[in-house]
Formats: C-alpha cells, sequence, structure tokens
C-alpha cells in the first residue's frame, strides 16, 4: 500500500489530496502529505503507564515509532475486527503510527464539496476537524492529527521513544 501512497504524492496538485480511512462505521481523511506510508500492524510493544489507546511503540525500520488507536483516542466503537491498517503519519518533531479499521482510497476533492466543519458543542475538544467533505450521499471528516493529540499524548510518545532509545 505505501507505493499507492508514495505514488500520489508524486503526482502534481498533491496538496489537495487526502487518506480516507474507516474509523467504527465512519469514514475520515487526512492530507496526503502527511502520511508516510500505511502499512500492515507489525508487532507493538507495550508501554506502562501510558493511556489506553496509546497501543506501544513499533520499529519500522531502525526507527522507533510511537502508536495509537485513534478509535479509542476519539471514542469511537469498533466495528467487527478485520483488516486493521496504521497510518505512519509524519507530524514535523515526531512521526506516528495510528491504528485505523481500513484504508479506503485518496481522494481529490474539488473545493466547492468541501464546508467548514459545523459548530460542535461538546465538553471534549473537537479542534482536529478540520473540514467536511461531501462525497455522494456521505460526509467525510477532514481530521488534523496533531491537533487530536494532547499534552498526556506528546509526553507518552516522548517518553516511549527516550525508553526505546
Amino acid at each position: 500500500m505505501s507505493n499507492i501512497v508514495e505514488n500520489e504524492k508524486k503526482l502534481s496538485g498533491a496538496e489537495a489530496r487526502y487518506l480516507s480511512f474507516t474509523l467504527g462505521h465512519e469514514e475520515y481523511a487526512i492530507p496526503l502529505l502527511s502520511v508516510k506510508e500505511v502499512i500492515a500492524p507489525p508487532e507493538i510493544t507495550s508501554v506502562p503507564h501510558t493511556p489506553p489507546y496509546f497501543l506501544g511503540i513499533m520499529n519500522l525500520r531502525g526507527q522507533v515509532i510511537s502508536v495509537i488507536d485513534l478509535r479509542q483516542k476519539m471514542n469511537i466503537k469498533s466495528k467487527d475486527a478485520g483488516e486493521m491498517a496504521i497510518i505512519i503519519c509524519d507530524l514535523g518533531s515526531v512521526c506516528l503510527g495510528v491504528m485505523v479499521d481500513s484504508i479506503n482510497a485518496v481522494l481529490n476533492p474539488k473545493p466547492q464539496e468541501i464546508s467548514q466543519k459545523p459548530e460542535i458543542h461538546s465538553h471534549k475538544n473537537t479542534e482536529y476537524i478540520t473540514n467536511v467533505y461531501r462525497k455522494d450521499e456521505r460526509l467525510i471528516l477532514f481530521l488534523d492529527i496533531a491537533k487530536s493529540l494532547d499534552v498526556v499524548d506528546h509526553n507518552a510518545i516522548q517518553n516511549a521513544q527516550k525508553k526505546a532509545a
């Protein structure tokens, strides 16, 4: 799958492309430029004293990468266990593995198909939702993975990578 991502990044206009994936019964997407690759879940080493959605760390070609379960992080009910995937995201200062239910497609939405996110009245932070994409009869939420992480997450990632070093 990583070849698909790499080939799509090389095409012109890659900044308007998104990788869509499923969490539970809903579809989400992140900017393709923040995706390094997509892999099948490898062996993950758990790290004690981390939040429940922090699955642990993995070795990706000699690089230690923290892995989170985005469903648990966003409190989304999981559907039947099936083909899971890990999206390796480049968040600038750190790479993060994000476990999702499935990878769907690379999207290239037209500007008129994208709406601002609606007002969401919640006691939880929803700043990580950036826009809504209307594709046929479906709505796809665009996410900013970096904004979904809080201070606890950043500390867990840094501590896990220090312990692995």
